[in-house]
Order: C-alpha cells, then structure tokens, then sequence
C-alpha cells in the first residue's frame, strides 16, 4: 500500500491562526519555567548573601531596592498570579467544560487580566505601605 506523502500528516503551528488562548496556555509553561529558574536563583543568591555577611546582604539589598532590581519581584509576581489564574483555567478544562471557543477565548482573557489586576493590586499596597 502506497503512502501519499503530499498531505501533510497532523497540523502544525504555522496552519492555525494564533489567538488568545494559544498565547496563554504557552505563556503559562513559560511563566511556571521562570518562576522555578528565577525564583530559585533568586532565593540562592538571597540565602548566599545572608551566609556571606553584612557586606554582602547589603549588596543584594541595594540591587533589589533598585529600579532595575525591583523587575524581578515584581516579574515573579505576575509569573505567580499568571501562573495560578491560567492554572485554575486549565483546571476547568481538565473538567471537561470551557472548550467552546468564546468561552476558552473568554477565560483566557480572564486569566490575563486577573494576573495583571492582582499583581497590580499587591504592588500598589506593597508601595503604599512603605510610604
């Protein structure tokens, strides 16, 4: 029996049209990868610096308090809240119902601005404390 080779054999990426809810159900992979890689460099160099003594928690304070430090607290925020929004939409998935596409385009909407709206809401009273 001949196999046609001309057709291709599943779909790939480049054949569907990119919408929402591809975006976040890669972004939240990449989001659960950066919490654990940055997140875990992040506590490693805090735990070296703590052992290392005053000079050096002092370095890894002024680097964190700094404009260009403050990324990664804040980036790691939004991984979590991203991470866990898309999460608990991937977990009514797994039940079985949100896979109509204005539903799945609605709650993948919901995750982004629920993760946006979270961490916007914790930095804000992060902030507003040290004031």
């Amino acid at each position: 029996m001949a196999r046609n080779h001309a057709r291709p054999l599943s779909p790939h990426l480049q054949v569907w049209k990119w919408q929402i809810h591809f975006f976040v159900s890669i972004f939240n992979r990449m989001m659960g990868a950066g919490l654990a890689t940055v997140g875990a460099a992040l506590l490693v160099w805090w735990l070296v610096a703590l052992s290392g003594g005053e000079a050096g928690y002092a370095t890894f304070i002024t680097f964190m308090k700094s404009w260009y430090g403050m990324i990664f607290p804040i980036g790691l925020s939004f991984a979590f809240f991203f991470h866990l929004c898309a999460g608990l939409r991937h977990f009514v998935m797994d039940s079985g119902a949100g896979f109509e596409l204005d539903t799945n385009r609605n709650w993948a909407w919901g995750a982004l601005i629920a993760a946006i709206l979270l961490t916007g809401a914790m930095w804000l009273t992060i902030f507003a404390r040290m004031i």
